[in-house]
């Protein structure tokens, strides 16, 4: 049997084959690097727990942020299960390539923009039938072919877990800052504080611990109950020497609002969890202007 064009007579690869694929990596890395120069802040939003609202916790941070006058995108990494477009009511908005080919990210309003797997689907209901190397080349994609500009912050919101999209995320964005979200319940505490042990052992810098589904807001007097007990984030925090961002309680606005797909915090009605993100964009800002790893990350 004769070899393939790709092959040598030996059965290998041709030398050839290997330069140009490696000659291939470092144009994409190149265009890797001169994307990120142009954002000042990537935040990486991440836990080991699935359940823990990381989407909503995203999505309403950015629009925070956004409505504050700063220039922000969300890159939504989780390939199997994005729901990052429909919190943002964007599930519409697809990516239309501009005349030097990269891919423009979906505008949400002004100061807002979002690139998400679920944007490039015809069919919304389509399951990605994907293994590692391919979500790798997906999420760098996401990075060196679109047309990002210049932002004041990347948030990036990730699937359940430390598995290929996480340390893809880390290793192409390493001066991403992460910030750590948690539920206060001990079965949530558990997987986060696995997510955290992963993090130090991949060096990443970790901004602060985010409590989401703190405690909850009773629609009807406004008063705090103890659903879900709440203070467990704090205490992680604590532990393992992190800052403590900020708490949101269960507020049934959150519902209403991811129903008709804008986030809370765009909502003209006041709200508990409104608040709760507010504060939570206010609460980064200042992590942001305190840490040393921040800084010396936006002046590399």
């Amino acid at each position: 049997m004769s070899s393939c064009s790709g092959c040598s007579s030996s059965g290998g690869i041709q030398p050839g084959a290997e330069i140009k694929a490696s000659a291939k990596q470092n144009i994409q890395d190149a265009l890797i690097s001169s994307t990120l120069d142009k954002i000042r802040y990537k935040l990486f939003i991440m836990s080991g727990k699935g359940g823990v609202g990381k989407s909503s916790v995203t999505v309403n941070t950015a629009a925070a942020l956004a409505a504050k006058g700063y220039k922000v995108g969300i890159l939504d990494v989780d390939i199997h299960g994005p729901s990052v477009p429909n919190l943002l009511g964007a599930t519409q908005l697809g990516l239309e390539a501009d005349r030097g080919g990269l891919l423009n990210p979906a505008q949400v309003n002004e100061n807002l923009w979002v690139v998400s797997m679920d944007s490039l689907l015809k069919d919304k209901d389509t399951a990605v039938l994907w293994r590692g190397p391919k979500k790798t080349a997906a999420i760098r994609q996401f990075v060196s072919d679109v047309n990002w500009g210049e932002l004041d912050f990347l948030l990036i919101d990730s699937p359940p877990g430390t598995g290929d999209e996480h340390m893809t995320v880390l290793k192409t964005i390493p001066e991403a800052l992460c910030v750590v979200v948690t539920t206060p319940q001990e079965i949530s505490l558990a997987d986060v504080r696995k997510a955290i042990n992963f993090l130090q052992y991949a060096n990443a810098n970790v901004l602060g611990v985010v409590e989401n589904m703190s405690g909850l807001a009773c629609p009807h007097c406004g008063g705090e109950i103890t659903l879900f007990k709440k203070g467990g984030g704090k205490e992680l925090a604590e532990r393992y020497g992190l800052e403590f961002l900020g708490s949101v309680p269960l507020d049934p606005a959150t519902v209403v609002a991811a129903d008709k797909g804008v986030p809370v915090v765009m909502l003209e009605e006041e709200s508990h969890a409104k608040a709760g993100f507010l504060n939570l964009a206010d609460n980064i800002i200042a992590a942001l202007d305190s840490s040393l790893e921040a800084i010396s990350s936006s002046n590399a």
